[in-house]
């Protein structure tokens, strides 16, 4: 007999659960609030921006970037069909990852390395004359404490990092003002919260991962889509599903989710103005933390006390959201990442339509933008440079105003005019930023879960106690450890493979890889260095980074 699963939220992991199991004989049906399907990863038109027949401007939550070091969403993409080939071969790389400050030109640092003279000569600046005030001792002391996540066993990383911030953990404090502002700073681009907060558990094996990315020759270390997320990846996504037989309903409200005597029972869904009871043998939920802390009943706290740990993850949310300028000149800045290290609202953007070779920006909007800067805004709880007040407290308007003066401060320095007024054609703020709170602070539909120091104990499974519900998000514990799409998909194959063992099923379960694992060649040369700490580790005995036998 065929089961029934009900997944209810339709972001990447509630699509990439559904992937899984469709593909495995289940009957599924999706349930999302929303719209327009993708969550977090989705792109939104500008609506009403189209005239004379044209497409709306594309937006985007936030702009989408694909690390070197992610594997299980890249897998989902290998298998989703796109024209004569994969949404894989969507992906294109990015070259470079700049630096920009109020002070000095943009400072390009090489995200593929290649073996060329001017890539040599770049990397040799990068080293011995970055412009950004770093000594000689900076650079060595973040050396050595990426060596030190390297080289700690996976226990102490989990059990001792958690309840360090990294703050602490790269004695920042000790370090010159460089070296507190771009390797403790980072974190607040990375994770969207400050270096004293963010755990280093998570922060550690990132920050090692994509600095050992960035230098290694050959491939890049990220990687963009080639075009607006729902036309190159999203609905060709959703169109496999429903073609495969997946239910997916938009627009439809999860109520309430309903458990009795141990067991979830049916879940209440809005959908058209009609209030109706879904009932499946399996349900996974997808939600984001701070709805599902909502869901969470006494009946289900009885049946499954850790549950009370999804709760204590409600308030460990940021902001993390994208504003989007089109451009009456395509101003494509660098090719890839621009990092404003000194923008009190930790900016982030990329040059689109660089990396969109077959959308043509003139069959959008009013025929005559030909550049889309996306940008996405980190840090909303620090005052601006324009108005002095935190993006939180700014209206729509001031904070379109607030990033393009950052930008420009940033960009155009000593004598470089890079980004001009008179470029600016229109722009989009994510429509999850919500504007009609009566204090005048603006609201966000969809924060970002930030893995403060301790959460990981709260931090459940993708399996409950309740024998037929499961979890499916990027609070969930993952190998990711990081509030990504990445986490997503993984919390989605743990939710499916913990589906199948409860099933008894027969069918291949997802596979689940290894994250940061510090490949320096192809020889596992860390791994005595692991052993060696875990015996250190297992005795009470601190990290000292020496070798198994020395």
């Amino acid at each position: 007999m065929v089961k029934k699963v009900a997944i209810l939220g339709g972001g990447v992991a509630g699509m990439s659960a559904a992937h899984e199991l469709i593909t495995r004989g289940y009957e599924v049906s999706v349930y999302e609030f929303k719209t327009i399907p993708g969550g977090k990863a989705r792109s939104m038109p500008y609506v009403g921006s189209g005239t004379d027949g044209r497409r709306d401007l594309p937006g985007e939550h936030g702009f989408r970037l694909f690390p070197r070091f992610y594997r299980h969403v890249i897998d989902t993409l290998q298998h989703i069909p796109y024209e004569n080939g994969t949404v894989y071969d969507n992906l294109m790389e990015v070259t470079r990852l700049d630096i920009a400050t109020f002070t000095a030109p943009l400072l390009p640092l090489l995200a593929k390395i290649e073996f060329s003279l001017d890539n040599f000569l770049v990397v040799i600046r990068d080293l011995f004359d970055n412009n950004l005030g770093l000594t000689m001792d900076d650079m060595e002391q973040y050396g050595r404490k990426l060596w030190q996540v390297m080289t700690s066993c996976e226990e102490r990383i989990r059990e001792e990092y958690n309840l360090i911030d990294w703050w602490t953990f790269i004695e920042a404090e000790q370090q010159s003002p460089a070296f507190q502002k771009i390797f403790a700073g980072f974190t607040k681009t990375l994770v969207a919260c400050q270096s004293k907060i963010a755990n280093t558990q998570t922060v550690g094996p990132v920050a090692t991962q994509m600095t050992l990315d960035i230098t290694t020759p050959g491939t890049s270390f990220v990687r963009l889509l080639n075009g607006p997320t729902n036309d190159k990846w999203v609905n060709p996504w959703l169109s496999f599903l429903t073609e495969k037989g997946v239910d997916y309903h938009l627009a439809a409200k999860v109520e309430s989710i309903e458990c009795v005597d141990g067991v979830i029972r049916s879940a209440k869904v809005t959908e058209n103005g009609q209030t109706f009871d879904v009932e499946a043998d399996y349900y996974i939920a997808a939600f984001p933390v701070e709805v599902m802390g909502k869901f969470i009943t006494g009946a289900m706290l009885e049946a499954d006390p850790t549950l009370a740990g999804v709760q204590k993850l409600v308030d460990s949310v940021a902001w993390m959201n994208g504003i989007q300028y089109y451009l009456k000149e395509d101003v494509t800045i660098t090719h890839g990442h621009v990092i404003y290290l000194d923008a009190p609202w930790s900016l982030t953007s990329v040059s689109q339509k660089q990396f969109w070779p077959d959308v043509h920006l003139s069959e959008y909007g009013d025929g005559t933008v030909k550049g889309v800067l996306s940008v996405d805004i980190s840090d909303w709880d620090t005052p601006g440079i324009l108005y002095g007040k935190p993006a939180t407290h700014c209206t729509a308007e001031e904070i379109k105003e607030e990033v393009w003066a950052q930008m420009k401060k940033s960009l155009n320095v000593d004598g470089a005019v890079i980004l001009e007024d008179e470029v600016l054609h229109s722009w989009f703020l994510d429509t999850d930023i919500q504007f009609d709170n009566p204090d005048h602070a603006c609201t966000n539909m969809e924060p970002l879960l930030i893995n403060r120091v301790g959460t990981w104990d709260y931090r459940p499974e993708a399996y409950t106690a309740i024998p037929n519900l499961f979890l499916a998000a990027d609070y969930v514990r993952t190998n990711t450890n990081l509030a990504t799409m990445e986490g997503a998909n993984e919390a989605a194959r743990r939710a499916v493979n913990a589906i199948l063992e409860r099933d008894g099923s027969k069918e291949k379960p997802c596979k689940i890889w290894e994250m940061y694992t510090f490949e320096l060649g192809h020889l596992d040369i860390l791994k005595p260095y692991h052993i060696h700490d875990k015996h250190r580790f297992e005795k009470g005995l601190p990290w000292d980074g020496k070798i198994l036998g020395w």
